[in-house]
């Protein structure tokens, strides 16, 4: 009788484990005809094709909206989106625009109450250099 080990799945703590990207689509809406648009439609005949390569595990849409300024706008697996208008952005910036959205997690901003956050809290704090016997410089 062979002898098997028994298989666990570790449950993640603190951001330790398996990184899953939260972003899991991004639409590009662009107007074929108005000028806010140029760099919209140079970015993607030019750099989407490059940014899908290098992001498989995100969906990319790409759809025209007549009339309108280019969004570039990404939703996220906690059900929220985010949109950031690229009217008469470069490609350049709309690439650092879309890896703006990819690398979001689509929370809300808040302010930093604490510097770190744990779930298990720390007694003594956290660890600083000069704790300790004192150091001369």
């Amino acid at each position: 009788m062979p002898l098997q080990a028994l298989r666990t799945v570790t449950k993640s703590q603190n951001g330790v484990g398996a990184f899953i990207l939260q972003c899991k689509r991004m639409e590009f809406h662009y107007c074929d005809w108005a000028g806010s648009s140029r760099g919209m439609n140079a970015f993607l005949k030019s750099h989407l094709q490059a940014f899908a390569k290098a992001n498989p595990q995100v969906e990319i849409t790409v759809s025209p909206r007549p009339g309108r300024h280019p969004v570039v706008r990404g939703l996220y697996m906690n059900g929220r989106e985010k949109a950031v208008c690229v009217r008469n952005m470069e490609p350049s910036e709309i690439v650092q625009k879309a890896t703006l959205l990819r690398n979001a997690n689509g929370e809300r901003l808040r302010r930093v109450t604490k510097p770190v956050k744990s779930v298990n809290e720390s007694v003594r704090g956290v660890w600083d250099p000069f704790h300790g016997s004192q150091h001369r410089v």
